[in-house]
């Protein structure tokens, strides 16, 4: 399909969906949005530009990794969300806590849309929004406006893929009229943060750092996510710390993650305990050991390393999101202790 095609359809779903809401009544009144935070008409700066957000939104779509789960968490289900390409345990493109939140509410699963090959903007244009929610997400420039023509879009605030978990909820819900109710979700979540770290005190400043996913036919690079990534900034969470050879190489770049080769892995002398992206079967754990280079990373010669298993819930929860973090946190946490338990 030409991309002269693919806007004017984008373009003509949109109208469609202006005209299909623009008779119904809205679903919260003036008192409601100021008790939330959220009057409107809203504007919401992000790294792409402004959006205004006309309405408090009845529609709500989603696009990319986890924004649902904002909405989701404050009892707003979407109309749209992102099929899940990682860590879905029946293969149904829906992570197992986002599952457990539609049959709270008793709620249908949302169309999913399929992200493979890049946003669909058809079907994205499909579920008529009246907002699509991006805070955690690689929206380029030309995604926001070709998404802009459907619907407001609400952006990444700084970087791509670079918000941390708080931010997402902030301000995703704000874009929704739930500012109020976003903050109070991130106090509950911090509260069970809280109570987890206190149950495990060995993790109490160790430093850590989370290995990207490995090629265990070619270990001559070790890559890591930088400071700027959800999973590094979620260790001091727990009550850890970054070490300095992370917080250095992550200086003077918004990269979430980086490489160095394996001729420089001396630099990861300072790291306590290393996590990861594994396999269901161990083997990548017994590559990394057994290389003559990486097996003298202290961390890795200790045995303070775990890799989480292939392509589990717990491997994709290490990425932490409003509604995972409770679901997975005291596993992910015990693994973590395990390993901190070896550091002397």
């Amino acid at each position: 399909m030409s991309s002269h095609r693919l806007r004017l359809l984008v373009v003509a779903a949109a109208l469609v969906g202006v005209s299909a809401c623009g008779g119904s009544s809205d679903t919260g009144n003036k008192d409601d949005e100021s008790r939330s935070g959220g009057a409107f008409p809203l504007t919401v700066e992000h790294a792409l530009g402004k959006t205004t957000i006309p309405a408090k939104p009845k529609r709500v779509a989603t696009v990319n990794w986890a924004n649902h789960e904002v909405p989701l968490a404050l009892g707003v289900v979407p109309v749209g969300m992102a099929a899940a390409n990682f860590g879905d345990d029946n293969n149904d493109g829906v992570l197992p806590w986002v599952e457990e939140k539609l049959d709270e509410l008793k709620a249908k699963t949302p169309v999913l849309f399929d992200e493979t090959d890049g946003i669909d903007f058809e079907a994205v244009a499909d579920t008529k929004p009246d907002v699509i929610l991006a805070a955690y997400s690689g929206l380029t420039k030309k995604d926001y406006e070709t998404l802009s023509e459907i619907a407001p879009v609400v952006a990444y605030p700084d970087a791509a893929w670079a918000t941390p978990w708080r931010e997402i909820i902030r301000t995703n819900s704000k874009a929704i009229g739930l500012a109020d109710e976003g903050e109070k979700l991130i106090k509950k979540l911090d509260g069970d943060i809280a109570k987890t770290a206190a149950k495990y005190p060995q993790l109490k400043g160790k430093s850590a750092m989370f290995m990207t996913h490995v090629d265990p036919n070619d270990v001559s690079e070790v890559g890591f996510y930088t400071t700027h990534d959800t999973r590094t900034q979620f260790f001091q969470d727990l009550g850890m710390k970054i070490p300095g050879s992370i917080a250095k190489a992550s200086e003077g770049t918004d990269k979430f993650a980086l490489t160095k080769s394996a001729e420089q892995i001396d630099a990861f002398d300072d790291v306590d305990i290393i996590t990861g992206y594994g396999d269901d079967t161990g083997e990548l754990l017994k590559t990394i050991t057994k290389d003559p280079l990486l097996s003298k990373i202290p961390a890795v010669e200790r045995g303070s390393t775990y890799l989480l298993p292939g392509s589990s819930p717990l491997a994709t929860a290490a990425n932490p999101t409003p509604l995972s973090i409770s679901y997975v946190l005291d596993d992910y946490a015990a693994a973590l202790a395990e390993a901190a338990d070896k550091v002397k």
